[in-house]
């Protein structure tokens, strides 16, 4: 083999490797991947970091009946208005500056969703359960609460150890994996083969939603080198490992109306106007048309910056 032959082979080689490892995607081909029916974990935690781009092409799909996974906020509010929840679990649903979720409020309380209402520990552990492969944690959170009452399909287990000073062990929640197909998360900065960066002050168990699913897809304010990493954070903000993840999508204010710092704030007055909206079909239809109608990301932050 000639030195050229060998020159071509190593640039051919290193050409498929990029290729082999770059997951990029547009928030169309995302929800391409997406079926009716499925179980959905949705990252972020109430109003904060929460994968809206993401969200946002999904009330533009004709996907419907999913069951949404989430430490919710805007998220399954905004899935519940437009008719894609068949059930919803939950730890909360808030906006933070907006205690409950008021299209989420109203969709629970009209019926027109099924819920599992969990406290915020059972829902960690069965994030956790479904992310070890398990079946199921025990956890005493739960015991003595509306929580089982509510929730029949929640059964409790006898520990085979003794508890002294009884002969017999203790009844614990056999709290069940929440296996998700999908999870949808969304960071700081990420890289072209889908590792992960949060800057803010908080990771928000995303790590375990990327974990608990089948399929992860992550969208980022930047997509940037993977050596640039350490540039943005130290080495603990990078949780979010690439071999977790099918698929990167590059949304600047992606996260929008929801905070994502140290990149921006919340939007509260844009969350005042959707929250409103709750009271209001009228306003509800006006605000739909204008930001959720609108075709693609760049689209609706045309129309958020052109609102008055």
């Amino acid at each position: 083999m000639t030195d050229s032959d060998t020159s071509h082979s190593a640039a051919a080689n290193s050409a498929a490797e990029k290729h082999a490892t770059d997951k990029r995607m547009t928030e169309a081909e995302v929800v391409a991947e997406l079926r009716s029916g499925m179980t959905i974990g949705i990252g972020g935690w109430g109003s904060r970091r929460k994968p809206m781009s993401l969200v946002r092409a999904i009330l533009r799909s004709d996907l419907e009946d999913l069951t949404v996974v989430s430490y919710g906020g805007p998220d399954i509010g905004l899935l519940c208005a437009t008719g894609k929840v068949r059930k919803a679990i939950y730890g909360f649903v808030s906006l933070d500056s907006i205690p409950l979720e008021p299209h989420f409020r109203k969709a629970r309380q009209s019926g027109a969703i099924k819920v599992m209402e969990l406290d915020e520990g059972a829902f960690y552990l069965g994030l956790l359960a479904a992310a070890h492969r398990m079946p199921f944690y025990p956890t005493r959170a739960g015991l003595g609460s509306d929580m089982l009452a509510m929730n029949p399909e929640i059964k409790t287990i006898q520990s085979p150890y003794p508890t002294p000073p009884y002969e017999t062990g203790e009844t614990l929640v056999a709290m069940p994996a929440l296996e998700l197909d999908v999870a949808l998360i969304h960071m700081n900065r990420a890289d072209l083969s889908g590792n992960g960066q949060f800057l803010g002050p908080d990771l928000y168990f995303d790590d375990l939603f990327a974990m608990a699913a089948s399929k992860t897809y992550l969208s980022a304010e930047k997509i940037i080198p993977t050596e640039a990493f350490r540039d943005e954070g130290s080495f603990h903000t990078l949780r979010i490992s690439r071999i977790y993840v099918d698929g990167v999508v590059e949304a600047p204010r992606g996260a929008h109306f929801t905070e994502c710092p140290p990149d921006y704030q919340r939007d509260e007055a844009f969350q005042r106007q959707y929250a409103a909206t709750a009271k209001d079909p009228q306003a509800w239809q006006t605000f739909k048309q204008k930001f959720l109608d609108a075709p693609s990301h760049e689209a609706y932050l045309e129309a958020v910056e052109s609102s008055p």
